[in-house]
């Protein structure tokens, strides 16, 4: 499970948006202050330790981490125009941009995964025909 980039790539992602949990958003309000932060947090975080512990499923892993990455990316755009609709310039700190670092490396890690299914059906392939043969 560990040997492959892909379980690199969701474990930094499942890190950095558990990390939210314990990093304030702006001065001192924290993510998990706001419920619907705290909600979209709790179940990008699922869903990326579902994609970690699915290996065997290649396919359902994909499925999970597509998703992951989508709602990561509705919450990094929820923040932008939380940011931009606050008219009184507040300081956003550095995990503001956890969620885009998050689906970039969700992004790579689905494309990975799905690289080694397809090697698999290859292989299968390969060794079907090569059955049939004989």
């Amino acid at each position: 499970m560990w040997q492959r980039v892909q379980t690199l790539y969701l474990a930094i992602a499942t890190a950095l948006v558990a990390a939210m949990f314990f990093c304030n958003k702006a001065g001192d309000i924290s993510f998990v202050s706001y419920w619907p932060y705290l909600v979209l947090i709790i179940l990008i975080t699922l869903l990326n330790v579902l994609a970690l512990t699915t290996f065997r499923i290649r396919v359902f892993q994909v499925r999970t981490t597509v998703l992951s990455a989508l709602l990561t990316l509705a919450l990094q755009a929820w923040l932008v125009v939380d940011f931009i609709v606050t008219g009184n310039n507040p300081v956003f700190h550095v995990p503001a941009v956890f969620p885009l670092l998050a689906v970039i490396l969700d992004v790579m890690a689905a494309r990975a995964i799905w690289a080694d299914e397809l090697l698999v059906r290859s292989s299968s392939r390969l060794r079907s025909s090569s059955r049939k043969k004989r």
